[in-house]
């Protein structure tokens, strides 16, 4: 078994903004941050599901403003770092720089995972601004492992000071995970993280195998809460963590009671793997997509399956969000005709 500390990085306070449309409140952030900063969680992450600023018409809005939410957080977080995702183009620099002044000392640069050249500004940025940096690589399974590489060596070049690798489709097995994270750590000298969404049940799996194979730090949620059918539960993770034998700070016990008695009265569904949360991860098709495409096949009278096998023949990508409704539309006027 490796040695060293595996660090948890709790994403409820931003994937699982996806789950409940965006609806978070300053005192649930507060108290689902002083919880989680309590239970030993290395890394917290909050803002919009799709990152700051990304309130808006194609993602969803937000029912709190995240600086407002980013403020009550860094009020009772006092170990852990507090963290924004920032999608380049969705949100700026001068974003990231209200995020910092509002509480945030983390700052996780994502982009697709053919794309990291766009994030090199704000990579930069945050470095020169005192903040911990990552780069942070998304839908990873449409890449080969050499790909991966070549990306993850441009936001080591821009200093980030570790690289996420995020199944986001939740497509991946535990040995496409295991090939990625093997191929990045024998590459470069930085230490590696992973993202996993459940939509084919193997969140917890391919996390584990992340960390055997050398991943040092793990994305997780509390109750899984997060876009499509969720992501790694963070109170399962760490037990299976804790019967390994791994060094970690977070507190088994602590966390379940934070992911029972805090997180769960919060959520507007058990997050469970329905047909069409399953289907993002057969199709390999972006979980935040899901709860778009349910509007949308309510609208068009289409069913979700339709939709999301389309979406996946057309390799669609984060930030195509607008493109499920055309998909949507085109196929009711299939049936039509």
């Amino acid at each position: 078994m490796r040695t060293g500390k595996i660090h948890i990085v709790d994403t409820t306070l931003r994937d699982g903004s996806h789950a409940v449309s965006h609806s978070f409140t300053a005192d649930q952030a507060a108290a689902v941050a002083g919880g989680l900063d309590k239970a030993g969680v290395d890394m917290i992450e909050i803002s919009h599901g799709d990152g700051i600023s990304g309130s808006c018409i194609n993602y969803g809005f937000s029912k709190v403003s995240e600086l407002d939410l980013i403020k009550a957080a860094s009020g009772v977080v006092k170990n852990a770092k507090l963290a924004v995702l920032l999608l380049p183009g969705v949100g700026t620099i001068e974003d990231l720089k209200q995020a910092q002044e509002s509480g945030a000392n983390a700052v996780r640069v994502a982009t697709h995972v053919t794309e990291a050249d766009i994030a090199i500004q704000h990579i930069g940025w945050a470095k020169q601004a005192g903040m911990f940096t990552v780069g942070f690589l998304m839908m990873t399974h449409m890449a080969s492992p050499e790909k991966i590489v070549e990306q993850a060596k441009i936001f080591e070049g821009a200093g980030a000071d570790y690289i996420n690798l995020a199944d986001s489709a939740g497509y991946m097995v535990p040995d496409d995970v295991k090939a990625r994270v093997a191929a990045l750590r024998a590459a470069t000298g930085l230490p590696v993280g992973f993202h996993s969404h459940n939509n084919l049940g193997l969140s917890v799996a391919n996390s584990l195998a992340a960390v055997e194979e050398g991943a040092d730090y793990v994305d997780a949620t509390c109750r899984g809460l997060g876009a499509g059918a969720g992501n790694t539960q963070i109170e399962v993770f760490c037990a299976v963590l804790k019967r390994q034998g791994y060094d970690v700070n977070t507190d088994a016990f602590a966390i379940m009671d934070v992911a029972e008695n805090i997180v769960e009265p919060l959520m507007q569904r058990p997050q469970v793997i329905r047909t069409d949360s399953l289907l993002l991860g057969y199709a390999g098709v972006y979980s935040s997509f899901l709860l778009h495409t349910r509007r949308a096949s309510e609208k068009f009278g289409i069913p979700p399956r339709d939709i999301l096998v389309e979406l996946g023949r057309r390799r669609m990508v984060g930030g195509q969000e607008d493109m499920i409704v055309d998909v949507a539309y085109q196929l009711s006027r299939k049936t039509k005709a």
